[in-house]
């Protein structure tokens, strides 16, 4: 594509060792930052690269000088960036082509429409570069604001190993989602997979939870508070499964100590949760013992179903549970 279509801003002239001289750095230890964003490795000496890719590895090189962070610190840090970054323009883009779309009318799309559809993309996404910026440094630090706070009450709790915290795992899965997607059209799947998301997000939020990633046909989320993570399932159930124009879903709940990582969730609540999606009924809310106990006595209500053998658990028995 040309520079234009593109939206890139400098004409690519530099090569990865011209970008590593001048930013002072080693090549291998740019190449592996290039790696950890998530960038395609390229020749050594193809004109890839652009002056902000300069000021950017420069930037890099100062922090690890300053004596803040160590190499293999910032292409962790870097490699979480680079994934998120890469989700989120994917994301953005696929908004900004079906919104250009829909208002143009949709309908057959040529290759000369598409490149229409794809320059006015370019050109909406130029007009808001700016204002978008500022809002995700403002996102940013209100989430590494948040952060901070959980990472500080895990540690004020000194009853778990830091890194480690007791939460709700809450997995909710589309019924048959293989199933629907092959009677859909392309279209009709990514308006669904995104009308889930969005309504899930929106109970998560409300419920002051949060959404650890989406895989769309489920999303997995936590709670600190287990009446919580009940509401969350519960309100997932009234957005999605009871609405007649979404599918049915199962929802899942399992508390426990849970390792936090990488902006990631593991061990056994997480993989609990999401075998109990398994077991539920459509539109129901299946949770471990754990969570069972956890919820006050007389607001619920609670059913132990029969034994079965739940994969990597053995022989557990589910219990269903609802608000009185």
């Amino acid at each position: 594509m040309s520079e234009r279509l593109t939206g890139q801003r400098d004409e690519p002239t530099l090569t990865s060792a011209e970008v590593a001289a001048r930013a002072g750095v080693p090549l291998e230890q740019a190449k592996r930052l290039w790696r950890a964003l998530g960038f395609p490795e390229v020749a050594d000496d193809e004109a890839f690269f652009t002056e902000d890719d300069v000021e950017a590895l420069t930037v890099v090189e100062e922090v690890v000088r300053a004596g803040l962070i160590d190499v293999d610190l910032i292409v962790n840090l870097t490699r979480g960036m680079g994934q998120s970054m890469a989700r989120l323009s994917d994301y953005e883009v696929s908004a900004l082509l079906h919104h250009i779309e829909a208002i143009g009318g949709g309908g057959a799309v040529g290759p000369r429409d598409t490149t229409e559809l794809l320059r006015a993309a370019v050109q909406v996404a130029e007009d808001f570069r700016s204002s978008f910026e500022q809002l995700m440094v403002y996102s940013w630090r209100r989430h590494m604001s948040a952060a901070l706070a959980r990472a500080e009450a895990s540690v004020a709790g000194a009853d778990e190993q830091f890194g480690t915290v007791q939460l709700t795992v809450g997995f909710a899965d589309i019924v048959s989602f293989t199933a629907l997607s092959n009677t859909l059209t392309e279209e009709k799947i990514g308006d669904l997979v995104e009308l889930f998301e969005s309504r899930c997000a929106d109970v998560v939020a409300v419920q002051r939870g949060r959404v650890i990633k989406s895989l769309g046909d489920s999303v997995l989320f936590v709670n600190d508070d287990p009446v919580r993570a009940y509401d969350t399932a519960e309100g997932i159930i009234n957005v999605i499964g009871r609405d007649p124009r979404m599918p049915d879903v199962r929802v899942g709940l399992a508390s426990g100590s849970v390792v936090t990582r990488l902006g990631d969730v593991f061990g056994p609540p997480v993989n609990m949760a999401a075998r109990l999606t398994a077991v539920a009924r459509r539109n129901r809310i299946i949770v471990d013992e754990a969570t069972a106990q956890a919820l006050p006595d007389g607001e619920f209500e609670t059913r132990r179903l029969a034994a079965r053998p739940v994969r990597g658990f053995g022989i557990v028995e589910p219990v269903s549970v609802r608000r009185n």
